[in-house]
């Protein structure tokens, strides 16, 4: 047998359904979140750990110029080295007959065949090259795909200036080249950038490197110290031109995954338990309203012999259904989402399989802490329970104390209309109760445009990296260093409006205790095709003494303009001089430093040498220029800029484009779970008032307006607010988001705010309609019938 308490919690339950789902919403889309960005997080760890272990994923990397096959046994003799490993790589050109440029490829050696080695590949299709035949190669998957190259196919390779032909034996994936891209650029195009993979003798002989290595990998002992290691590495291979050894934490592939999923594990922590105290704040104010309008049942419930206790947890009882039935359904629609919307992590992080993976965890953190925080919504109103005898509770509330005019005995308020003095007075007289209702608003905007924002700068992003910093048709790379006056040959191409020289020379930069390694990038002072930007987007005159930083670099080091930092150089002749830090340029992609050509050519002590050049070609000119580049040997790749730009905003379109659509969703839901339990608190609190205007002959929808415009008035005051505390929400999300290899902005972003406030109006226009049909449907009579 049904209870009366519990017959009494259904029918509740059943009476206020439309607020109740509304926050079950609420609820759902904060555990949803949690439960699908755990599983992202619980899937690509998983699978990346388990790749790098079946494949054995070296944990040392250390290229070098060329050191004997001898300096192997000096590496193994390392304290905490496990295992060495030499190989060959290089570079070279992949010719596609559909593309007027040549691909830029990574060649890499491979060991006998049959023997284990680390990076192993997987292969997809087809065999491994066997002894003896130097002509067959394997390929990366994704490239072959992308090409529709399958096993038995023939390419023509550009390989240390030779033309040859490769028989395609096969296609592999590698935990080395998870996220991969073209040298130079941070986005994936798996068109623009191949990889193969031949036997070492082959190699060897087309690189004369017979009997030596360029590049050599390591595992290590459990609990060994890796920067040690690296320390000693280097110390082992600096006489034979090492840039230095690295470690697995900056392998860029590995290092580009474990960024997403450091982003991934701060979303899960942090986006959550804003969406559960909007839900806490909601069932305070619905709960709250409960226990005012139910008064006197409460007081029976205590006189018939209920205790305060039986009579609380009855409300709690319902919060807490709320809660769970919220929670129940997030785990579902995280699950769901989850499902839906991890292939696109496939686009750009090439593993061998990526399911999403359950996080049990996730689905008991998130049901948990959703009936915690909205018993503590429901807590905080339950305490006046507690404070009610039975014959205080069965006594109607005083009214509120409207007979002070107070500001309303102004001559303007007199003018105004009856329906319109209420509104004012309601809100003059319980300013409290609209202030939680604009901060309730405000949230769900502040949450919507801070998304809305951080999108807008991924644009911002784009626009200034490729057409603002980067404003060459394409950059062309060298096999060598090559002398300055290789740039009068580019310049001489018929099509080439303009080619400036460019060095990128490898080196660690120190300031106390703090270092970063990377790379100098050498331009001309006053360079138009590629330029350091200052924070007023302002190209930055290179000095001709001094390094300029950029800004999340100087970060990094802890410097200003002024101050002085160590630049070890890695290459040539290896110098270590101390160069003062003469400004600080902005960069959205990496963390680049300039330095004048001249002067970095002086600090090596080598005669004016280049590494490429950036080059303006005429529209119509193109593929002569392509072709004019494609046979000249000292060329290892060109790379398009409108390529790059196109790749990034496919990734945009795919990831991100789901994403905004995902978060639009979810914001319009909260808002108007917000606005809608705020619309309908109201009109149950002056559900007497609006039957009594009735009665006394306003129309249907002067009676409505007495509603409604309070729910104007909370609107206008919570969109300034709306706009305020998302703009700074956006900042901090940024941020928190922004690493050393990419920089979100945050920018003035005018359809950012028009789509948010778009979004709360419209949020507001629902809820008022849904309202204002309740208001014409109530029965008046049972409306008027209160108990004195």
């Amino acid at each position: 047998m049904v209870s009366p308490l519990h017959a009494k919690l259904f029918r509740d339950l059943w009476r206020i359904k439309g607020q109740a789902l509304a926050i079950m919403l609420v609820i759902g889309i904060g555990v949803a979140l949690q439960v699908m960005m755990s599983g992202f997080v619980a899937s690509l760890t998983q699978t990346r750990d388990a790749y790098y272990e079946r494949q054995q994923f070296a944990q040392v990397f250390a290229p070098v110029a060329r050191a004997p096959e001898r300096v192997a046994r000096r590496l193994s003799d390392i304290r905490g080295v496990a295992v060495v490993e030499t190989r060959i790589s290089g570079s070279a050109l992949i010719d596609i007959p559909s593309r007027d440029l040549p691909v830029s490829a990574r060649i890499l050696s491979l060991p006998a065949y049959g023997m284990r080695h680390l990076n192993e590949i997987r292969l997809t299709a087809g065999r491994r090259p066997e002894s003896g035949k130097i002509h067959e190669i394997v390929l990366l998957d994704s490239f072959a795909s992308a090409h529709d190259i399958v096993p038995g196919d023939q390419i023509h390779v550009t390989l240390n200036g030779a033309y040859r032909a490769f028989d395609v034996v096969g296609t592999a994936q590698s935990p080395e080249f998870i996220y991969y891209a073209a040298p130079g650029e941070m986005i994936p195009d798996d068109a623009r950038f191949g990889v193969i993979w031949i036997g070492r003798p082959a190699l060897a002989a087309a690189l004369d490197l017979k009997g030596a290595f360029n590049e050599v990998l390591l595992t290590l002992l459990r609990g060994t110290d890796v920067d040690a290691v690296l320390d000693d590495v280097d110390r082992v291979l600096d006489p034979f031109g090492a840039p230095g050894a690295y470690g697995l934490a900056d392998h860029p592939s590995n290092r580009f995954l474990s960024e997403e999923i450091a982003g991934l594990e701060i979303s899960a922590k942090n986006v959550p338990p804003v969406f559960m105290l909007v839900a806490a704040f909601l069932l305070y104010i619905v709960t709250s309203r409960m226990i005012q309008s139910e008064r006197e049942e409460i007081g029976l419930m205590k006189a018939f012999g209920y205790s305060d206790t039986e009579v609380s947890s009855h409300y709690l009882q319902l919060v807490v259904i709320i809660a769970l039935g919220g929670a129940v359904f997030g785990c579902f629609l995280g699950v769901l989402l989850g499902r839906l919307t991890i292939p696109i992590y496939t686009t750009y992080y090439k593993l061998p399989f990526l399911l999403f993976r359950l996080e049990l965890a996730s689905f008991a953190s998130g049901i948990l802490t959703s009936v915690l925080v909205a018993s503590l919504g429901g807590a905080l109103a339950l305490r006046r329970v507690f404070r009610m005898t039975p014959a205080e509770a069965m006594r109607p509330p005083s009214p509120p104390d409207y007979s002070k005019a107070g500001a309303f005995g102004t001559r303007l308020v007199r003018h105004l209309d009856q329906p319109t003095r209420m509104v004012l007075r309601r809100l003059v007289r319980q300013p409290w109760r609209m202030l939680g209702a604009v901060t309730g608003v405000a949230a769900g905007m502040a949450l919507s445009l801070s998304m809305l924002i951080i999108y807008e700068g991924f644009d911002e992003a784009l626009d200034r990296t490729f057409n603002v910093i980067d404003r060459s048709d394409a950059s062309v790379s060298f096999v060598a260093n090559a002398p300055s006056r290789t740039i009068f040959e580019l310049q001489r191409l018929p099509g080439v409006t303009l080619a400036e020289p460019v060095r990128n020379v490898p080196v660690v930069l120190r300031s106390g205790r703090k270092s970063y390694s990377g790379a100098i990038t050498g331009l001309a002072p006053d360079a138009q095709l590629f330029r350091a930007l200052d924070a007023d987007v302002e190209p930055i005159s290179l000095p001709a003494r001094g390094i300029v930083l950029s800004a999340p670099l100087a970060d990094i080091l802890d410097v200003s303009i002024g101050d002085e930092i160590v630049v070890d150089i890695r290459q040539g002749s290896q110098p270590t001089v101390v160069a003062p830090v003469s400004g600080i340029a902005e960069s959205l992609m990496g963390s680049p430093a300039y330095m004048d050509l001249e002067a970095l050519n002086r600090l090596l002590g080598e005669p004016m040498r280049i590494s490429g050049a950036y080059v303006s070609i005429n529209d119509g000119e193109q593929a002569d220029v392509y072709s004019a580049l494609k046979d000249m040997p000292m060329v290892a790749g060109v790379s398009l800029r409108i390529e790059a730009e196109r790749a990034f905003q496919q990734i945009m379109d795919q990831g991100a484009g789901s994403s905004r659509f995902i978060m639009g969703f979810m914001a319009f839901a909260i808002t108007f779970g917000i606005i809608y339990n705020v619309a309908r608190v109201a009109q149950d609190e002056r559900a007497r008032d609006l039957a009594s205007l009735r009665v006394m002959g306003f129309y249907h929808g002067e009676t409505a307006f007495v509603l409604l415009g309070e729910l104007a008035a909370v609107i206008l005051v919570a969109l300034p607010l709306g706009v305020g505390l998302g703009t700074a929400l956006s900042h901090l999300i940024a941020a928190g988001f922004s690493t050393d290899l990419y920089q979100i902005p945050v920018v003035s972003a005018p359809n950012a705010y028009g789509t948010s406030i778009s979004v709360v109006v419209v949020a507001a226009l629902a809820s008022g309609w849904i309202v204002q049909r309740d208001i014409g449907a109530s029965d008046i009579t049972l409306a008027l019938k209160t108990r004195e």
